[in-house]
Formats: structure tokens, C-alpha cells, sequence
């Protein structure tokens, strides 16, 4: 038996990886144990903000909110207390789904149990994690609802992983590709899309023979692109990559909070849920991570395809009384901002273009968006 922690209802919480570069270079600097020594945040949790895989990040967290305006207020004011040991050591911090030009052979491991075990079972790939994201939690109120909303979500998670594709480039390449994170993310194991699993006796079933064999030690190792958090009692998104602005993480924490209260709704009425073919979601993920905002995804079963662009502006309309309700209207229409202006990953590019191919100005764009809080074309 796997327990599920009473949540209230979509209430909200937003998790931020965060880069750490020196501010001259724009490379990464691993100085992360450091920020959080001076900070007291590696002895004291209820500061929200950790430590993460490599040294070179830190993680900026909220606490459950009941709206997304108060989640954004947490990580606003616990960015101000990180930047109280940042600044003075010269350190900035920028964030996006990969840096441009950083190599993974320079980076250093967070010195951790669990950290060590994850590198020691998947070696070169394990190392080359060098991705960051975004991920949203939230609440549940009923663990019945839960393996039916992951699978809703699971639908409209190309939406949201091309709204955030910021992860152009990887290793001083451009890759082709708007979210190359999602790509190499998807080789640890028990990451990528979720299994379709048809109820909570299921996902026990599933946990066990993970459990059972040796590929897990408990249910945080899971690490689908949505997934149960059974600890928290959340549906925690995690398919976005690093966004640059506090703007476009609200925008991104608005639509996944609407998606599953959307879904939440649907099941106390009886009414279908948004479902797709196991292979078409994972062709819309790869179309995503390819092609970001021009992608063109699969919308049903039928097979109808549609740009993302137009069905982003489509679901943002359809959710919209449902965000009025949890008090994220303004936040939800942002979206139609990125739609504007462009994803981080089109806006890097642009960078790169007008600078002749050098990476380090695109740090420094990175840089200077989240040090502005706003998109710089």
C-alpha cells in the first residue's frame, strides 16, 4: 500500500533549477554548497532552496499555495535571499533547459547518497545531466483521481514542453532541436513519459516490481515527465524545461494548475477526459522537443493535427473560466505572451544569429533576462 498525503484541492506549488555562473564569463561555477553553507538553507529545509544533482545549481521552491500569485511571491522573496550570497561573490544566476556551451566533464557531483547511486548506475549519461527545469505540483483531492489526471496531462504535455523549449543548445552546439533536455532526459531510467496505467492498484503494482527488482529504492525515483507525488499528494509536472523569467514560470504553473483542475472536474462529472495513443503523445513529444511553439501536434485519437501555437491559444480560451476560479486569469494569459515574443529557445537563437554564433552571448542574454524579469528579444 502506497499511501497518498491529503492535499487540498489544486492548490499550487512551483519548483526552480537554477544555474550558477560567473558573471564575467557566463560559464558554470560549482558553487552551490557554498551559496547554501552562507545561506544556513543546508541545515535549515523550511528556507526553500536546496541543492540539486551538480554543484553548479541550486533549486528555489514555494511552499503550497492556493494560488499561483502566492507560489510566484515565495520564489520571488527566496531569489532575494539567494542573491544576498550570490552577488557579493560575483555570481549570477540565469535559468533555461541547457547551457549553451558548459561541457559535462567540467562539473562537479552534489556529494550525496543518492546522487552517487545515480551517477554510479548510469555512468555517461547520468553525467551529462546537465538540464534544468521547472516543475509544478499540484493537489489532489482524491487518490482515485490521480492515475486518470496523469493520463489527461500526459495529453496536453507537448503544449507545455513547447511553451518552455529553451534548450537549443548543448555543449557549445546548436542541436536543431528547441528542447534537446527532453531528449536526454528521457535515457535515465524511469524517466520520460508515464506508463498508462489505469488506477492507484496499478501504480502500487508498478512501484512493487520496481521496488521488488532493484531499479528503485522508493517512489521519488520515478521520474516521469508527469507523475504522482504520493508524498506531497500532488500530480507533479515535470516535462517544462528552465525558463528565464518569473513571467513565464507563473504562465506555466497557471496552465498545469488548470489542466488538472480541468481534469479533476471532468471526473466528479462523469465527463471523458482528454486521451491520446501512447504513440501519438510520444510523437508529440518528440515534435515538441524538435520543433517547440511550430510544432505541429496531434490533438485526438482521429489523429487531427494542429499547429501548437493555435491549440495553446485554443486551450488557454477553454481554461479560462476555470482559471477565474482559481485566481490565475492573468497569469494563464501569459501564455499568449510566449505565444508573442517567442520561447527562450527562439529567443536564444536569435541571439546566436545576430552575434555570429557566439554562445557566450547568449549566457549573457540568459543573464540579463533573468536579472530584468522579463523576455529581451
Amino acid at each position: 500500500m502506497v499511501d497518498f498525503a491529503t492535499s487540498a484541492r489544486s492548490t499550487v506549488g512551483l519548483e526552480w533549477e537554477l544555474m550558477l555562473a560567473d558573471r564575467a564569463t557566463g560559464d558554470l561555477v560549482p558553487r552551490a554548497p557554498e551559496v547554501l553553507a552562507a545561506l544556513g538553507a543546508d541545515h535549515d529545509p523550511t528556507l526553500g532552496v536546496t541543492g540539486e544533482l551538480l554543484t553548479n545549481t541550486i533549486e528555489v521552491i514555494s511552499d503550497p499555495r492556493t494560488t499561483i500569485a502566492g507560489a510566484v511571491a515565495d520564489v520571488r522573496d527566496r531569489l532575494a535571499l539567494v542573491r544576498s550570497a550570490t552577488d557579493p561573490r560575483g555570481i549570477a544566476m540565469l535559468s533555461a533547459g541547457s547551457h549553451p556551451f558548459a561541457q559535462w566533464y567540467d562539473q562537479s557531483v552534489t556529494d550525496s547518497t543518492r546522487y552517487r547511486r545515480l551517477i554510479e548506475r548510469t555512468q555517461w549519461w547520468g553525467r551529462n545531466m546537465m538540464i534544468w527545469g521547472v516543475h509544478v505540483h499540484v493537489g489532489v483531492d482524491d487518490r482515485a483521481k490521480v492515475m486518470p489526471i496523469v493520463r489527461a496531462v500526459t495529453a496536453r504535455l507537448a503544449h507545455l514542453q513547447a511553451l518552455a523549449a529553451s534548450s537549443p543548445f548543448w555543449a557549445g552546439e546548436a542541436t536543431g532541436y528547441a528542447s534537446n533536455r527532453a531528449l536526454v532526459f528521457q535515457q535515465l531510467p524511469t524517466a520520460g513519459l508515464p506508463w498508462e496505467l489505469e488506477d492507484w492498484a496499478a501504480f502500487e503494482r508498478y512501484l512493487d516490481d520496481m521496488l521488488r527488482t532493484g531499479v528503485m529504492t522508493d517512489a521519488t525515483e520515478v521520474r516521469w515527465d508527469v507523475r504522482p507525488a504520493p508524498r506531497w499528494g500532488t500530480v507533479e509536472i515535470r516535462a517544462c524545461d528552465g525558463v528565464s523569467t518569473l513571467a513565464e514560470l507563473a504562465a506555466l504553473g497557471a496552465l498545469g494548475q488548470c489542466l488538472v483542475e480541468d481534469a479533476s472536474r471532468r471526473i466528479d462529472e462523469g465527463a471523458p477526459l482528454p486521451a491520446l495513443p501512447p504513440w501519438f503523445a510520444r510523437e508529440n513529444k518528440w515534435r515538441a522537443a524538435r520543433y517547440g511553439l511550430d510544432a505541429v501536434v496531434i490533438a485526438d485519437a482521429d489523429g487531427t493535427q494542429i499547429p501548437v501555437r493555435d491549440d495553446l491559444a485554443r486551450l488557454v480560451e477553454e481554461l479560462a473560466p476555470i482559471a477565474a476560479d482559481l485566481g490565475c486569469a492573468a497569469e494563464l494569459a501569459d501564455v499568449g505572451a510566449i505565444l508573442r515574443l517567442g520561447a527562450g529557445s527562439e529567443r536564444q537563437l536569435a541571439v546566436a544569429t545576430a552575434a555570429d554564433g557566439d554562445l557566450r552571448a547568449v549566457a549573457e542574454h540568459l543573464i540579463r533576462e533573468f536579472d530584468e524579469g522579463r523576455p529581451l528579444a
